[in-house]
This record gives structure tokens, C-alpha cells and sequence, in this order.
């Protein structure tokens, strides 16, 4: 979750260490948003101060409980690893090879505990969980774990009876356990727990209490060990006894994350303009002293967890908030946009909330015919609300939303503005709270001081974007990695003095939305860039892979970039049949590019690719790398800009001090 789908940051966020969910994102924050990210700004500590490639790591210590957890390793192991994972995330499966050495590496130093967080997105993902945990319930959890992660692209049902037999499970037992209440409510609470830690992405691990986001190269797990190693020999050496090691080193950790930036999305201390539409559905009166505007999904689990805490802000704040609903259908969730245009045909009959109601306590059954059974039970003109789905009546709206969201950086859902502040995932009342108190404080002020009542969010949020505090300026040495173009393509003068190596996949909605941008960063300088093109096919897009294969396919004939723009400018017909066409189109040699797709001849190449976009934490799409500097998602002109303008400064004084 790998965070999974990076869509436009702040332009001045450009050394964003970000790994990726749902997508991953998309993604997680497929889930509340979006893959964890590394506070910006935080130290780095002693151990990584140490390895110029390790990240930066927040020192902040969480509580992360183990009880009842799976378990491998010793007691008295002075360093504990508790890692949420997903059995069908590819991500997850890199991470866990690299767990494994680790064990080896630290032996009884370390102990592993397991979270299940299954990614809604990922339709393996929760039975695969439940198999392991109904395995545990006889002694050989980590047995099935390990047969799932060597296994990943075999999890449906058949597979995983025969993987119980395999280990020697009483089947009948284990069946009858998979189904058992008890096991989902372990995987639900687990879920809630991760979200609670900030950890909404995976692989999500926690070590002694300190939060490592993603499938991250194993330098940077030995950075972290060491450190906490270090630690806790202290800790030992003061006569704590091993076996309490971990339970002192979080006693004082942090219970919960604090609200912080998620996927792409502003911090919370941003304000931003957010305009209120007038046919945006809505619940508290026009006039209220705070208004919410909430982009969620009605197909994202953690939408649906936020439903219960805004329900709770309707009966402790009544006529003094308002809540505006608008759409962010995610791409990976395939319901969420017929879903949406169902909500506001049920809005046109009066009855929104109602149906946002039954939608958000029926996620996993939002097809048509269900939406059709919702809108009987609500008693909508069937025929009225058939046709405005017919029609694609409200897509215009649910893009217009899905944009206006975007512009404010809501790409992950849920995300709120209250007054124009934003608060990002699926946050307990206890975090809203103090952000309406303020706002109700500000509107009494305003009100007394003779703003009409009517008038009250208009200067409430234009107060809060001007009060916002301006952005830390950037680093004056910004962090450079070393991206290596390889054999990936390219266009370009050869010696260009800026290199942009783009990871992207076909079928992101957000990644070609890049595309005219950097068109419009290559007319603007001419002569001094280059772009590369590597592979991050996600793997909740069906034709990614395909569609990669067929690029290089392309590229073996000397057509890649004409490829490129055609599967950009076609991204919702990436079938084979589509692919074979767009051949034709270019003239290609269809028997070689047949050949292509039917081989595995790219395949090395593309997961080559998708590697160190990972080791270099380009788990989302689109990510570039500027002369190394890290730029996330579908940024505008201006973002690619500054930094751009900055290495040919760079590039200038260099040539200068040569001559």
C-alpha cells in the first residue's frame, strides 16, 4: 500500500519521502488516503546520520500492543518488529524476504509479531489473512504465512485448502475456524489499530515502537535495529530484565498518530479556499459557524469509518456545523463512481443521506442491481433514478467534485476542510473537536463584530488561508539520490544537463494527466532535458502489466514514445485486443509484437524497474526524479519549474568552474 496513487503535493514538498498503497494506493491511502509518510523536517538519527542512503526515520515511539499476535522469536529478544501486512501486496512479499534475512542476520536479538491488514482493493487479501490466523488457531501460523507470501499470485479458495493440507491441518477444523466471527473481528480490530497508528499503507512495520513505512531497502530496517539495539542493551545493562525491554521502551509511546500529512495530501495546519456548491448535498444550515466540506468515497472502508464520528459532530454541535458532501471516487475502488452518481440521483429525489446511509453500511455490495434495491427500499421514482444512472446525468458533477478536490489536494479520502483546515483520513471526534471550538470561537467574534450570518464561511475560510503559516522553505541542499536511466527509454539530447526519470503506469488516471506537463516542461526548455520512462505498473490496475509489456514491445521497433501517447490518450481500453490495434495503428511487425506480450521477454525489465522504483520509494504514481531530486505526482508546470530552473543554475555554475 503500498501508498498507491500520488496525485499533485504542494509544489514546495519536493524532497517528499514517500512510500506507497493502495497505492496503493492508492492505495493506501487507498485507505484514509494514503501510504504513511516520514514527517518532513524530522532529524535523522545517529545510525542514519551514519548511511547517506538510509531515510529519515521520526523518533517519535508509538504504543503498538502484541497481545494476542502472532509471535516468532524469543522473549528477552531486545528489539520487536510488529508489521502490518497484506498476503496479496507485492510489496509486502519484498518485505518480507527482507524480514527473513533479518531474523537470520539478528537471531535472538529480534522478535516478529504479525498484524493483518488486508487491503480492500486487493480480493484475496482478507480470505488469505483469515487462513493464516485459522492455521494459528492450530499451531502453524507462521507455516501458512510463509506458503501465502511464496505464493502470492495463487490465493483464491482452492489454493488455500490445498496449502492447509500441505502443513498438516485438521481441513475441516480450519474451515470451519475461517468462518468463525471471531477471527474477522480480530483482522477489523487490527485494521482500526493500524489506522490509529498512522499506519494505513503496507508493509507498515513498528520497531521497538518507531514507525518504518514500505518495502524499504534492508539498510535502512538495520539503521532503525541498531539504534534501538543500542538502546535497549542500555536499558539492560540499568537491570531491566530482557523480557521487559519492549514493554518499557513504549510504556510513554504515543497511542494514536497525530493528524499529519497522508498520501498527498496538505498538512493539517494548511487552509485552503474551498468553495461550497450549491447543489453539493449537505446536512446543518447555510448560516452555521463551521462548515465541513468532506470529499469521501462511498467504496473506501475508511470513509465508512468516519461516518459514525460525523454523525456524532451532528448531535454535540447541532445548527452550529454544516457538512457538504462531495465526491472523490478513487480509481481502484470500481463501484465508487456508479455508486456516487447513484447518491446524487437519490439527492435529486430528496433523499442523499439516506442512501449515503445505506451505501456506506452495504460497501461490499454497491453494483447496480443493489444500488436498484436501496433506491426501492427508499421508496425513490425507480424509473427517475434508473435513467439519471442510464444517462451518466451526474458525471459531470462527480468530476467537477473529483477536480475541485484535487485542486485542494483531497486526492486520498476521507479529507475534510473545516473552514477551509484541513484534516486528512478517518479521524476520531476527539481530533475535530478542537478545530469546531476554535471556529465557533472565531464565528462568535465575527458575528459580534457585525458579519452577517450569511456571509460567515466565506470570511471565516478566506481568514484561515491568510492566517495559514507560509511554507518551510526548501532545504538549501535538497536530497539527491542516484537514479541510474539504465536502458530504460528516453527522449532527449543525450547530454542534456537535466535528466527527468519518470515511473508511471498506463493505466493511472494521474499519470497521464502528467503527460501534457511534461510536454510543456520539454517546449519550455528545449535543448536541456531529458526524460527516461521506468515501469510501476500498480497491482490493482488490470491492464498495467499488459500495457508495460506492450510499451517495450513497442520499443523493441523504435516506437515507444508513439506507443507511450497512445496508451495514455486511451487509458480505459488497455485490453489485448485494444493493444493489438494500437500496433497496427503504428505499423508495427505484428508477429514480433504478439510475440512480445505472449513471452515473458519484458518481464524482467519491468520488475527491474518496479524494484527500484521501490528501493528509491517511487511506490506511487507518477514519480520523478529531477537530477535526483524526488518530485511526486501529477504536479503543474510550476512545480517541475523550480526545481528545473534550480539545476540548470546548478548546471551553469558548474560549467563555469570548469572553463
Amino acid at each position: 500500500m503500498a501508498q498507491e496513487h500520488s496525485q499533485p503535493m504542494k509544489p514546495n514538498v519536493i524532497v517528499a519521502l514517500l512510500v506507497g498503497l493502495v497505492l496503493g494506493f492508492v492505495g493506501g491511502r487507498a485507505a484514509s488516503g494514503s501510504k504513511a509518510t516520514p514527517t518532513p523536517g524530522s532529524t535523522p538519527t545517529v545510525a542514519q546520520a551514519a548511511k547517506p542512503g538510509a531515510r529519515q526515520v521520526d523518533p517519535t515511539v508509538f504504543k503498538v500492543p502484541i497481545d494476542g499476535a502472532p509471535v516468532k522469536g524469543s522473549v528477552n529478544a531486545l528489539v520487536t518488529i510488529v508489521e502490518f501486512s497484506d498476503y496479496e501486496c507485492p510489496f509486502c512479499s519484498r518485505a518480507h524476504n527482507t524480514v527473513v534475512q533479518l531474523q537470520k542476520d539478528y537471531g535472538s536479538k529480534l522478535r516478529v509479531v504479525m498484524r493483518q491488514n488486508p487491503l480492500s482493493f486487493h480480493a484475496h487479501a482478507k480470505p488469505a489473512a483469515l487462513a493464516a490466523l485459522a492455521a494459528g488457531e492450530q499451531g502453524k501460523y507462521w507455516d501458512m504465512h510463509d506458503l501465502l507470501f511464496a505464493n502470492q499470485k495463487k490465493l483464491d479458495g482452492e489454493s488455500l485448502e490445498k496449502y492447509a493440507r500441505e502443513i498438516g491441518l485438521d481441513v475441516a477444523k480450519w474451515k470451519e475456524d475461517m468462518t468463525a466471527s471471531r477471527l474477522s473481528d480480530v483482522i477489523a480490530k487490527e485494521q482500526a489499530l493500524a489506522s490509529q497508528l498512522g499506519a494505513n499503507g503496507t508493509p507498515a512495520f513498528f520497531i521497538n515502537g518507531r514507525f518504518l513505512s514500505g518495502a524499504q531497502p534492508i539498510d535502512n530496517f538495520k539503521s532503525l535495529i541498531d539504534e534501538e539495539l543500542a538502546k535497549a542493551e542500555g536499558l539492560v545493562k540499568s537491570g531491566v530484565a530482557p523480557g521487559q525491554v519492549y514493554a518499557r521502551t513504549i510504556e510513554k509511546g504515543v497511542e494514536r498518530a497525530p493528524s499529519r500529512p497522508q498520501g498527498n495530501a496538505e498538512p493539517a495546519a494548511a487552509a485552503k479556499k474551498v468553495e461550497v456548491p450549491a447543489n453539493a448535498p449537505s446536512f446543518g444550515p447555510a448560516t452555521a459557524k463551521v462548515t465541513i466540506v468532506e470529499w469521501s468515497d462511498f467504496e473506501c472502508p475508511f470513509c465508512s469509518r468516519a461516518v459514525p464520528t460525523l454523525n456524532r459532530i451532528k448531535e454535540t454541535y447541532g445548527k452550529d456545523v454544516r457538512v457538504v458532501f462531495r465526491q472523490q471516487p478513487l480509481p481502484m475502488h470500481p463501484n465508487a463512481k456508479i455508486a456516487a452518481q447513484a447518491s446524487l440521483a437519490a439527492h435529486e429525489q430528496g433523499k442523499f443521506w439516506e442512501m449515503h446511509d445505506k451505501m456506506f453500511a452495504n460497501q461490499r455490495a454497491l453494483d447496480r442491481n443493489s444500488l436498484e434495491k436501496y433506491a426501492e427500499e427508499l421508496k425513490l421514482d425507480m424509473a427517475k433514478f434508473k435513467a439519471a444512472l442510464d444517462s451518466g446525468k451526474f458525471n459531470a458533477q462527480v468530476a467537477a467534485d473529483s477536480d475541485a478536490g484535487s485542486a485542494v489536494g483531497a486526492n486520498g479520502t476521507p479529507a475534510f476542510f473545516i473552514n477551509g483546515r484541513f484534516l486528512s483520513g478517518a479521524q476520531p471526534f476527539e481530533a475535530f473537536k478542537p478545530l469546531i471550538d476554535d471556529e465557533i470561537a472565531k464565528a462568535d467574534k465575527a458575528l459580534a463584530a457585525g458579519t452577517k450570518a450569511e456571509d460567515l464561511y466565506a470570511k471565516l475560510n478566506q481568514d484561515n488561508v491568510n492566517a495559514a503559516p507560509a511554507a518551510p522553505a526548501a532545504p538549501a541542499e535538497p536530497a539527491v539520490q542516484k537514479v541510474d536511466v539504465g536502458n530504460a527509454p528516453v527522449r532527449g539530447p543525450a547530454k542534456a544537463p537535466v535528466t527527468i526519470v519518470a515511473w508511471s503506469d498506463f493505466e493511472c488516471p494521474f499519470c497521464s494527466r502528467a503527460v501534457p506537463t511534461l510536454e510543456q516542461v520539454e517546449k519550455a526548455y528545449e535543448g536541456k532535458v531529458k526524460i527516461a520512462f521506468k515501469h510501476q505498473p500498480l497491482p490493482f490496475h488490470q491492464h498495467a502489466k499488459l500495457a508495460a509489456k506492450a510499451s517495450m514491445a513497442a520499443h523493441e521497433q523504435g516506437k515507444f514514445w508513439q506507443m507511450h501517447d497512445k496508451l495514455f490518450a486511451n487509458q480505459r481500453a488497455l485490453d489485448r485486443e485494444s493493444l493489438e490495434k494500437y500496433a497496427q495503428e503504428l505499423k508495427l511487425d505484428m508477429a514480433k509484437f504478439k510475440s512480445g506480450l505472449d513471452s515473458d521477454k519484458f518481464d524482467a525489465q519491468i520488475d527491474a524497474d518496479m524494484a527500484t522504483g521501490s528501493a528509491l520509494g517511487a511506490n506511487g504514481t507518477p514519480t520523478f526524479f529531477i537530477n535526483g531530486r524526488t518530485l511526486v505526482g501529477a504536479q503543474p508546470f510550476d512545480a517541475f519549474k523550480r526545481v528545473i530552473d534550480e539545476e540548470l543554475k546548478k548546471a551553469g555554475a558548474v560549467a563555469a568552474d570548469a572553463k
